[in-house]
């Protein structure tokens, strides 16, 4: 029987089946209701006292009630309601009924239904806000309305998934969308969003590319070229459409430049390249010409010595255990500025002799700030007679890659340096995969630097984080890596000569130079994370695999290194790793401060709990952070549920901010 009851008299039913929800989700279902009324009327049984137990419709309830309770609706408010009558069993059956028959709708129709409102008058923001969902959303709905038609119907029939159409309109040219889409038809292997993304956005060049910032947007433009944006780029990420203009514009912008420099520096020629470095096939049948760096002027020598007394003064402070907070903080700035100076000094460029000029060249590269650079490496084409005359190649450092995640660079750079250690103190406490490891490194440099003349193509200087200065604090696996140096067998250093040093070297034990073969091999590593991108090194990830790296008992995430840099959604998210939607709801109102204050005290595992909330808390670190093989945190959904995406989290982050 249909009936219309107050809202005062509706209370939550026991036995409604569903016992969690989505705070997204929530949100927008309270905003529909609060622009349209309610649309489906709930499932009610009689209780006691009158009043009447909601046996299916909780979460149209619970939205009912929140809009009472902020005033748009009054307690009387009437509510269209089915009343039921059976056994308790039966009613409890119509309520998984009425939560399981359902059907999500498909991409595909949202899109065409939200044209159709725009259409008819309306704004994005007025569907954004009718519908509670961000006007982000909204016009990315809009966005897969105007995909290449086999594109969307592709959609539409669940040949593709949503990621894969939102790829696809990564560029608006739906002929190019049409072409990708069809190339991919008969395609052996797998396809994912990303492939797509590559091949949508292969004839494109992104204005951030070297190439666009040499040449410059007003030229390129002036010269006829075709620039196109999405909705959130700007000059850096927009894509420049004719490449081979682009190329053209820019090989003649070197060439120009390559004329100056050679006039400049009195060279017989210079050759410029687009790449961002001198190939192997650039110096092919070129000779390498001898150089050394520029002597220092007494000036310099002065200044050097400057340095290193200040060095050793700023070094003091920071050993000395009385130091207090400030004056190491100080200490820490002005070593950061002493290292820099000295590194000018001591970093000059080669001088070519001038009787050599004549017959020199060399090579200008694009830098990957858009600027030409000469290469300080000097080259003839003719057949060099001294002895240190040989042909070296300069060594290849590849093309920079995309980033691999939404999180801030100097975030990522911090993080990468503590996992960084936590590697480094597992490989330096197993010497025996230390030393697999540095023979495949030797191995696998013989392909290297062939033409160069070295006694030896071993290297293992300590690898420069990319972060100066920085310093994890109160971080177990930084701690552990000074304790562990701090503990290496040093006598062997006080030989006055390099061969008396090496003799008292292989004196030592077996366990303390295997200690020193821990330790030179582990101080290598370069700081990295489990993403794609240019902090990815897939080796790092076979090494903590076989040394089966537990990251949650080395690097605990809080406030100061984690929650406070990230977006809000990042840490609900991980709350909901550790304890599901009823963890994330009690905190989603939260102000950004509040909430990583309480997720560093949870994620502790400082707080009163359930212990499986506080173990799975205390086992969670970032995707990023962890190590391959190891466990790994699954979020806690309720069954059925689909998985958060990025796209998702972000709502979450602004519909609770």
């Amino acid at each position: 029987m249909i009936q219309s009851i107050p809202l005062k008299k509706l209370v939550p039913s026991p036995r409604n089946v569903r016992k969690s929800s989505d705070v997204l989700a929530d949100l927008q279902l309270r905003a529909d209701i609060g622009a349209r009324g309610l649309l489906q009327n709930l499932v009610v049984r009689k209780g006691k006292r009158g009043k009447f137990e909601v046996e299916a419709g909780g979460r149209r309830l619970a939205a009912l009630q929140a809009l009472a309770e902020e005033g748009p609706l009054s307690e009387s408010h009437e509510v269209t309601c089915l009343v039921i009558e059976g056994e308790e069993s039966e009613v409890r059956e119509a309520s998984l009924a009425e939560n399981f028959q359902r059907l999500a709708m498909n991409p595909a129709d949202e899109a065409q239904a939200f044209a159709a409102i725009i259409e008819a008058g309306a704004t994005t923001e007025d569907v954004a806000r009718r519908f509670g969902l961000t006007v982000r959303f909204v016009e990315g709905r809009l966005r897969l309305a105007s995909l290449a038609p086999c594109v969307f119907e592709a959609l539409a029939e669940g040949t593709i998934t949503l990621d894969m159409a939102k790829a696809y309109g990564a560029i608006s040219d739906v002929e190019r969308q049409a072409h990708v889409y069809a190339e991919l038809q008969d395609a052996w292997y797998q396809i994912t969003p990303d492939t797509i993304r590559r091949m949508v956005l292969d004839a494109t060049v992104r204005g951030s590319d070297p190439r666009a910032v040499l040449v410059g947007r007003d030229a390129y433009l002036t010269a006829g070229g075709r620039i196109e944006r999405e909705l959130f780029d700007d000059d850096a990420s927009e894509s420049w459409i004719d490449v081979a203009l682009l190329e053209d514009l820019a090989h003649k912008a070197m060439e120009e430049a390559a004329e100056k420099v050679a006039i400049e520096y009195g060279l017989a020629w210079v050759r410029p390249t687009l790449g961002t470095y001198v190939s192997h096939d650039l110096v092919d049948g070129l000779n390498r010409l001898p150089c050394e760096p520029a002597p220092m002027t007494d000036r310099e020598v002065q200044e050097l010595g400057e340095l290193e007394a200040d060095c050793d003064r700023v070094a003091a402070v920071l050993e000395d255990e009385e130091s207090d907070e400030d004056q190491v903080a100080k200490a820490e700035q002005e070593l950061v500025v002493i290292d820099r100076a000295m590194r000018a000094i001591n970093d000059r460029p080669p001088v070519l002799a001038d009787e050599l000029k004549p017959e020199a060249g060399a090579f200008l590269v694009l830098s990957r700030n858009g600027e030409p650079t000469l290469v300080p490496q000097y080259y003839t084409e003719t057949e060099v007679i001294a002895d240190e005359g040989v042909v070296e190649a300069i060594e290849e450092s590849g093309a920079a890659k995309p980033k691999g995640s939404s999180l801030s660079q100097r975030l990522l750079d911090e993080l990468a340096m503590q996992r960084r250690d936590i590697l480094a103190i597992h490989l330096a406490n197993d010497p025996a995969l230390a030393l697999d490891f540095m023979v495949f490194t030797l191995a696998d440099a013989d392909g290297h630097d062939w033409r160069a003349k070295n006694a030896s193509t071993l290297l293992g200087s300590v690898a420069a984080g990319p972060v100066t200065g920085f310093e994890a604090k109160d971080a177990p696996a930084s701690a552990a890596l000074a304790e562990f140096a701090g503990s290496l067998d040093e006598s062997w250093r006080a030989g006055e000569s390099d061969v008396e040093r090496f003799a008292r070297f292989r004196a030592l034990s077996d366990e303390a130079r295997s200690d020193w073969l821990g330790h030179v091999v582990s101080r290598t590593l370069v700081a990295s994370l489990a993403c794609q991108g240019e902090r990815s090194v897939p080796l790092h990830e076979e090494l903590g695999s076989l040394l089966e790296i537990e990251t949650a008992h080395w690097w605990r995430p809080t406030a100061a290194n984690y929650f406070d840099r990230v977006a809000k959604a990042r840490t609900l998210e991980a709350l909901d790793a550790a304890g599901g939607p009823e963890l994330v709801s009690r905190y989603a109102a939260s102000k950004k401060a509040e909430l990583a204050s309480a997720a560093e005290r949870i994620f502790s595992g400082n707080f009163i709990g359930e212990a499986e909330v506080k173990e799975r808390a205390q086992a969670w670190v970032p995707p990023m952070m962890r190590f391959a093989g190891s466990e790994q945190v699954a979020p806690v959904a309720a069954e059925g549920d689909e998985p958060v995406s990025d796209d998702a989290t972000d709502e979450i982050a602004e519909q609770a901010a």
